[in-house]
This record gives C-alpha cells, sequence and structure tokens, in this order.
C-alpha cells in the first residue's frame, strides 16, 4: 500500500498525518477486508489543524483499543492513533462508518 501523503502532504511533510492514514486503512483491510470500498479525506483547517477521514461500508465494526502484550504482534493501531492526534472518534450511519482524527498541523 503506497501512501502518497509519505512526501509531501497539505504543503509540507506529514509523518503524524501519514501514520494515522497507514493504521486506519490496515484497521479496515483486517477487519472489514481487503478490497473493500474507502474513502480517505484530508481536511486542512486554518487554525493548522489537520483531519483524518477514512470511511468504510461497515457499520458493524467497532472500533476497541487494546492492550497487547509485549510479544503481540498486532493491536497497537488506535493506542498510536489516541497517543498523536488530539482528538479521535467514530461517526456510525447505516451505510457505513468513518474513523476521524484530528492532528496538530504546520499552519
Amino acid at each position: 500500500m503506497a501512501l502518497t501523503t509519505s512526501a509531501m502532504c497539505l504543503g509540507g511533510p506529514c509523518p503524524e498525518v501519514q501514520l494515522c492514514v497507514s493504521e486506519l486503512l490496515t484497521n479496515v483491510i483486517n477487519h472489514v477486508g481487503e478490497g473493500a470500498p474507502v474513502t480517505v479525506r484530508l481536511v486542512h483547517g486554518q487554525d493548522g489543524r489537520v483531519r483524518v477521514e477514512v470511511t468504510d461500508p461497515d457499520p458493524h465494526a467497532s472500533l476497541i483499543a487494546r492492550h497487547p502484550g509485549e510479544d503481540d504482534e498486532s493491536g497497537r493501531g488506535l493506542l498510536l492513533l489516541d497517543a498523536i492526534a488530539r482528538r479521535w472518534g467514530v461517526w456510525l450511519t447505516p451505510a457505513g462508518k468513518t474513523v476521524w482524527c484530528e492532528l496538530l498541523g504546520s499552519p
């Protein structure tokens, strides 16, 4: 999976945005299924915040931050999101869900 956010994002490098997009897309692939239709939206606010939104068609897949053990190979994605995002959440609709997060970007 190649992400165009790796080189330039919203006028400058955005490794935190790339990490959030990567983690959220990985969750869709692992929990909804490879090939599921996904919409990724990046919004740069006037206050310098960057909002990432990832929408998929599964309204039933819930997001639960796990507490993996030292040897677990997965289960840290939402913990990473929680650590670097100012805030994040989920919008559920009958047609699917949108997982979003807000980060401090460069103004």
